[in-house]
């Protein structure tokens, strides 16, 4: 070997060692950065024929290694625990799918759109849902079915009240007096037609005979719906329940207790049943001494919704919760991964995308085929291990300074060699 070979192998020496060097501080840097993974530079032998010519570094990054989770609070800050990764666009609804990329950086909140945005300023993306909660045909294999994850300005529509069941008490002291004092009264919300709260008035008229009572339904609006008579039993296993019911001009079952209203509120008109109890039964209306207790309506239908706030479960799936009580499924975040998650490609922004050497990418649910869950308020730190880093720091230092000992000696020995001419 030749001393200008010996200063050949020093440089790359000093190459290879300023390339680690370079990776290890990038490594301290991003030991705070969230989901980052730790770049390491590999040192291969340099030959030319069948002589040593030095070293080349190879570098990657060790991607399939995750980092430790850590709770935060916040519902729309999302790691990944076990394999997969979130798919990101580099803009809203990104027509070009080589704007998509992968990655573990879950740090997410809503852009002034309402689209989920990570630090880097990808977007998250997902498969919007329908009402059932289902995304319908999607691929497994490209990003074409993908839409940017939104949680701005969702609306759910009411279902009108078709039923409604009463259960209260009257107070039975009130009946058969010679003067019976005022009604009892009360307000019946139902959902119309349009998702809307409208009311009644129910109102129970105490009446000179005992255990009598006659209820009228009116609205706000002038309507008077009639009148029926109840009966209460007021003895026996059944004392206090619905004994008989009387019609009168309330269109009224009186084998059921219920009475059908038809409402006018629209082209076609709204029907609704109000169910006080079948005779005999103690599940709806009751007459018992003691006080008025205003009845309770149990109504079937929900008022028009607007979100009030996100949810996501394990399995990926984004909930939205509105003002109505409803929780309906909005998006269902798919999590990617490769055969080689070690051989991606880095991205700017912490994010990357497939290579050959990777494989191609796979989109699937959380928690299913072998891919993690998805943790809701929480963030999946860097991989870094900073002792190890400082201790590798340590190292290249001295593989460093001996490589330049190399050169110098080399560049010594030239010297002695040009001396000898003289």
């Amino acid at each position: 070997m030749s001393i200008t070979s010996a200063l050949q192998i020093g440089v790359s020496g000093l190459q290879a060692n300023s390339s680690r060097v370079q990776n290890i501080s990038s490594n301290i840097a991003n030991a705070n950065t969230v989901g980052y993974r730790r770049t390491f530079s590999e040192f291969v032998t340099q030959n030319t024929g069948s002589t040593q010519a030095g070293v080349l570094t190879d570098v990657r990054a060790d991607v399939s290694a995750n980092g430790s989770i850590m709770a935060t609070g916040r519902s729309t800050d999302l790691a990944v625990q076990g394999d997969g990764f979130f798919v990101v666009s580099r803009n809203p609804n990104d027509p070009v799918e080589s704007n998509y990329y992968m990655t573990r950086a879950g740090s997410f909140t809503p852009d002034q759109d309402g689209n989920l945005r990570n630090a880097a300023g990808y977007f998250l993306s997902g498969y919007p849902t329908d009402a059932t909660g289902a995304t319908g045909s999607v691929s497994s294999t490209s990003y074409n079915d993908l839409s940017t994850v939104n949680i701005a300005s969702y609306q759910i529509q009411g279902t009108p009240s078709s039923e409604i069941g009463v259960s209260g008490n009257v107070p039975s002291q009130e009946t058969g007096l010679a003067t019976p004092g005022a009604p009892f009264e009360s307000t019946l919300r139902y959902v119309n037609q349009l998702g809307g709260s409208d009311e009644l008035t129910l109102s129970w008229q105490p009446s000179t005979t005992a255990s009598e009572w006659t209820v009228n339904i009116s609205d706000g609006a002038g309507t008077d719906y009639g009148t029926a008579t109840v009966n209460f039993t007021d003895s026996g296993a059944n004392a206090g329940t619905p004994g008989t019911y009387t019609p009168g001009t309330l269109p009224m079952d009186p084998a059921t207790g219920i009475v059908t209203l038809t409402i006018n509120n629209g082209a076609t008109p709204q029907t609704l049943d109000i169910n006080f109890g079948a005779p005999g039964t103690f599940e709806g209306m009751t007459q018992f001494a003691g006080d008025y207790t205003p009845p309770e309506f149990a109504d079937d239908g929900t008022e028009t919704g607007s979100l009030e706030r996100a949810e996501m479960s394990d399995m990926g799936v984004l909930f939205g919760v509105f003002d109505n009580g409803q929780r309906r499924a909005l998006f269902q975040v798919p999590l990617a991964n490769v055969a080689n998650p070690d051989q991606m490609r880095s991205i700017e922004g912490n994010a990357y995308v497939a290579t050959r050497e990777s494989g191609a990418v796979s989109l699937g649910g959380a928690m299913t085929n072998g891919l993690g869950s998805v943790n809701s308020g929480a963030l999946e730190g860097s991989n870094v291990d900073i002792a190890e880093e400082l201790t590798d720091l340590i190292q290249t230092q001295r593989a460093y300074s001996s490589s330049a000992k190399i050169i110098t000696t080399s560049d010594e020995m030239l010297s002695e060699t040009l001396s000898i001419k003289r």
